[in-house]
């Protein structure tokens, strides 16, 4: 039986390792896609931040007035980091936040990001079935990816200091934090949906409120359009990198029963 094991099991093994050099060679073209898809939307956000709007408003201005005019004077406008921090709307802590780049400027960018994030915050008003999800959500999506390295740190040091087992606490501490990257992924398809959903109203605002004239209406189109690609090429990688865990996982297990056959 073990002369069986030890003939097929090299085979599956080589398999298993050239699967994960091509996951990691297509880690790194999504890379240099999700790069380029980022400089192209970085581009187009600072040409349209340095061309007015129709209504010479500031992005916080206009955030203010599309939050009155339904009802969400509750709602905080407030201006965040410059690059690090994005444009949000925070249900937790009832506010907008524009980047600093937007809040105080009169620009199509600043115009575009006041209407989506108000947008959200209108939708979370009227408990949109996909806003309420998307708020559950977001704390899972945010930090769930983060949680792999720390797990494989606790299973070493379990393995190493506590139980002194030989490596059964890292390799379950590994697929736990496998499991929240696959289900931080599958959520993230919710929140992409809602944030769809939130550009289609944004959209309704600007015509319905005469916010943006029809040649404003098409950049904001191509700005969504932009950060949606930005989106999905990072779930992509964000996929890949499952992928890539899965496998080394899968790897190191039939390393493991392979030194056992052979012993």
């Amino acid at each position: 039986m073990q002369d069986i094991f030890s003939e097929v099991f090299p085979g599956i093994e080589i398999g298993v390792a050239a699967a994960i050099c091509i996951v990691a060679i297509l880690i790194v073209i999504m890379t240099i896609v999700s790069f380029i898809v980022s400089v192209v939307l970085s581009i187009a956000y600072i040409r349209y931040n340095h061309k007015k709007n129709s209504l010479e408003m500031t992005g916080q201005e206009i955030a203010r007035k599309i939050l009155d005019e339904n009802g969400l004077t509750q709602i905080k406008v407030s201006a965040c980091g410059s690059l690090l921090f994005g444009n949000s709307y925070s249900h937790y802590f009832k506010k907008v936040r524009l980047r600093r780049f937007t809040y105080k400027k009169s620009s199509i960018s600043s115009m575009v990001m006041a209407t989506q994030k108000s947008a959200l915050a209108i939708m979370d008003k009227e408990n949109d079935p996909d806003m309420k999800k998307r708020n559950k959500l977001i704390p899972i999506v945010t930090f769930g990816p983060f949680a792999f390295i720390p797990l494989i740190i606790i299973g070493a040091l379990l393995d190493v200091c506590v139980l002194k087992t030989n490596g059964t606490c890292t390799m379950i501490c590994m697929i736990l934090g496998v499991i929240f990257y696959l289900y931080s992924f599958l959520l993230s398809i919710t929140i992409l949906k809602t944030e769809k959903k939130a550009q289609v109203r944004a959209l309704d605002v600007m015509k319905q409120e005469s916010i943006a004239n029809d040649q404003e209406i098409i950049m904001a189109q191509k700005l969504f359009r932009l950060y949606n690609i930005e989106y999905i090429n990072n779930m992509i990688l964000a996929l890949l990198e499952l992928i890539y865990y899965i496998l080394r996982i899968v790897l190191i297990v039939m390393d493991s029963k392979n030194a056992v056959s052979k012993s």
